[in-house]
């Protein structure tokens, strides 16, 4: 099983609004980096939807229910299909990342203009841990 980290400006769709779909594709990426993770999801794999702008926080977990498919024309671009699980109980602020030794090598935080990157086994069991 994997672990990933989905950036999402709450102002354009946020954790409220996957709940309320039900799910949503996850389209739109058009960073090569990022594209190269989702290609990796795999169905069952968890998520974190991170909130960037306003909130900087992980807010939701969610879970991968397709993988990858074409997003546009040819092949380059991929979405995923995405399923809320759960809020938070305590959203996991990026201060409390960054101030948390365990997840210095975490990507997000190494890589933070990346909109998808993958959780390390260690780092998604403390990111848990922080959540309550």
């Amino acid at each position: 099983m994997g672990y990933w980290l989905l950036k999402s400006e709450p102002d354009s769709y946020g954790w409220d609004d996957l709940v309320q779909g039900g799910g949503t594709e996850w389209d739109g990426v058009r960073n090569a980096a990022a594209a190269k993770h989702l290609r990796a999801m795999a169905v069952g794999d968890d998520v974190l939807i991170y909130h960037s702008g306003r909130d900087k926080a992980a807010v939701g977990l969610a879970r991968i229910a397709r993988t990858a498919r074409p997003d546009g024309e040819g092949d380059r671009w991929v979405s995923v299909r995405v399923e809320p699980v759960r809020p938070l109980t305590h959203p996991v602020t990026l201060a409390a990342m960054k101030a948390e030794p365990a997840l210095t090598d975490m990507a997000m935080l190494r890589q933070s203009r990346l909109s998808v990157s993958p959780i390390g086994d260690a780092e998604w069991q403390v990111l848990m841990r922080m959540a309550g």
